[in-house]
């Protein structure tokens, strides 16, 4: 591991601590008795305080200095007295340990006493500190100047990979973690202040379903066979409700071996819940109050801004059917056509569609490209077709259709909710139905039919609703973020390059290349005025870290940034 200059220095200031007999990394308890936020909220000057934190600042002037402290709830300054700290003749704490040996990330216990300065800053004058952890490697702070930022630490790929350096010097990303645990408590509180009950299912399990996606797939050792990891709860949930609870729900890890992007990772969290007696008209009803509820808990008020939108989450919303959708936005009727009709409808709106497309595929195509980036107001979207939609109820007045729901908000789907199917034999012609689609070549269709579950329908579910929200995307709307990565601590990542470090030949040579992306190889020397032995070290080695490669094409020698 090659080390930095200054990782260098502080563990050598590591090693000075410890012949000092200081240990670093105390394991003892520290009292601490007030955050930073106490002391500002509750200040009462004269008051003895034992705080801790991470030293982020430090100004020092002699045989006096200030410094700020961040500990979880904010920062707070503090001031170090050398004759306070150290009143005898030994003035090593103050001379060496603090004003030598400490640095801005590492952690420190301080006891003191409140004061205001003469401009007004709430302080605590240290009367003694403690060395609770020494860090080794600089933080990536930002640095200011007349007011002026520079070097933040706001590139996301190094942010998402660093989460713990991210929510340390740019501490607003810690607020949208806050309001995200704030919906997840909201929306518990709801659910279990109308009774219904939380519960877990199973992460392995031996078929993936409830959803149509492609699965994390692993191996039990012990029974010899394959696992999935769950791509929905939706039929675990449902098995419940066959065993006689009336009402219950799950904030559940879902795993989908599928594409990564600005709103999709591969593993997310879905809330699920499922009420007996219920229809959809009821859940639509349950959805909004719930919503508009977690909306508030969150921000304080229904309305949230998600990029240029200013989207309001108060009861009730707009309910517009599919077909209305599609007849509004593109003058095709879709009520009581075939799957030819609608397969050269969607061609004639430029839509790009294949034969492995059944009728629900090409209907969901035809309103996802024309119709759902029009809903910027959270907008129920109901009655599916059939074909879409192979674990929910046919529509009680048309067979062709099913009572089903999706909330869209800026565009995108936060909810899906159904009357669910309850009917066994109906359930098996429609997994049944799914395979034929899959064989087709249809991805989304499920392969598999878990007779499990059509057993547990078999002994009697009763009429129930259910919905699924994403809260991943729900907290992304609620706090004006457009990427999925900014709403998890630790989203998935490619893995991490290994840093490189350059010759001034190698570094010559590939900032010439970064502007060029290619270019010949003689132009390449000559423009980097490098002498015949640097440049051949240069590019030799800048190959062998494959940076860049050389290549003939034609009669020329040519090198690439790769």
């Amino acid at each position: 591991m090659q080390l930095s200059e200054q990782e260098l220095v502080r563990r050598e200031k590591l090693s000075r601590l410890r012949q000092l007999g200081i240990n670093p990394y105390p394991a003892d308890l520290y009292p601490v008795n007030h955050s930073s936020k106490d002391i500002k909220s509750n200040f009462e000057e004269g008051k003895k305080v034992t705080i801790a934190g991470r030293l982020m600042a430090i100004k020092l002037q002699g045989k006096a200095s200030f410094a700020q402290i961040q500990d979880s709830e904010g920062k707070i300054q503090v001031y170090f007295n050398r004759d306070e700290i150290c009143p005898g003749e030994d003035k090593t704490k103050y001379n060496e340990v603090f004003k030598k040996l400490l640095d801005f990330g590492d952690f420190i216990g301080i006891e003191g006493e409140l004061f205001t300065t003469q401009v007004g800053e709430k302080t605590v004058k240290v009367e003694d500190f403690t060395v609770l952890s020494k860090a080794l490697k600089p933080l990536p702070m930002p640095k200011e100047k007349d007011g002026v930022v520079y070097d933040a630490f706001t590139d996301p790929e190094q942010r998402y990979r660093q989460r713990y350096a991210d929510l340390v010097v740019n501490p607003q990303v810690k607020d949208v973690f806050v309001k995200r645990t704030k919906l997840f408590n909201a929306m518990r509180s709801f659910f279990n202040n109308a009774g219904y009950f939380e519960v877990e299912t199973p992460v392995l399990q031996p078929i993936p379903g409830g959803a149509a996606a492609r699965p994390f797939i692993t191996h039990h050792n012990s029974l010899n066979i394959p696992l999935y990891m769950r791509i929905a709860n939706e039929l675990y949930l449902k098995r419940l409700i066959v065993g006689g609870f009336d009402g219950v729900y799950e904030f559940s890890k879902n795993f989908r071996n599928e594409g990564m992007d600005r709103t999709h990772n591969p593993e997310f969290t879905a809330m699920e819940i499922y009420v007996a007696y219920k229809d959809y008209n009821w859940m639509m009803d349950f959805c909004e109050q719930l919503l508009e509820h977690c909306a508030i808990a969150v921000n304080g008020i229904t309305k949230a801004t998600f990029g240029e939108h200013h989207i309001d989450f108060k009861a009730p919303y707009a309910r517009v059917t599919m077909a209305e959708s599609i007849k509004h936005f593109t003058g095709f009727d879709i009520t009581g056509k075939n799957e030819d009709e609608i397969r050269d409808a969607a061609k004639s709106m430029g839509i790009e569609v294949d034969d492995t497309m059944g009728k629900g595929k090409l209907i969901d195509e035809i309103f996802g490209e024309k119709c759902e980036g029009n809903y910027i107001q959270p907008t129920f979207i109901t009655d599916y077709p059939k074909e879409m939609s192979p674990l929910c109820k046919e529509h009680r007045d048309n067979p062709e259709l099913t009572e089903r729901f999706e909330l869209m908000v800026c565009g995108k789907e936060i909810a899906n909710a159904y009357s669910e199917l309850n009917d066994p034999i109906d359930q098996r012609e429609r997994f049944e139905h799914q395979l034929k689609l899959a064989e087709k070549g249809d991805d989304e269709a499920t392969e598999f039919i878990d007779e499990d579950f059509l057993r547990a329908l078999e002994y009697g579910m009763p009429p129930t609703s259910g919905m699924g929200i994403g809260m991943d995307r729900l907290i992304m709307f609620l706090t004006n973020n457009q990427s999925i990565q900014e709403v998890l601590f630790f989203p998935q990542m490619r893995p991490e390059k290994k840093a490189v470090e350059l010759s001034e030949a190698e570094k010559v040579i590939l900032d010439i290349l970064k502007s060029q992306k290619s270019m010949p190889l003689n132009d390449l020397k000559l423009k980097s005025e490098l002498s015949n032995k640097a440049w051949d070290k240069g590019i030799k080695g800048l190959t062998k870290h494959k940076l860049a490669k050389v290549e003939k094409v034609g009669e020329d020698l040519i090198v690439e940034l790769l």
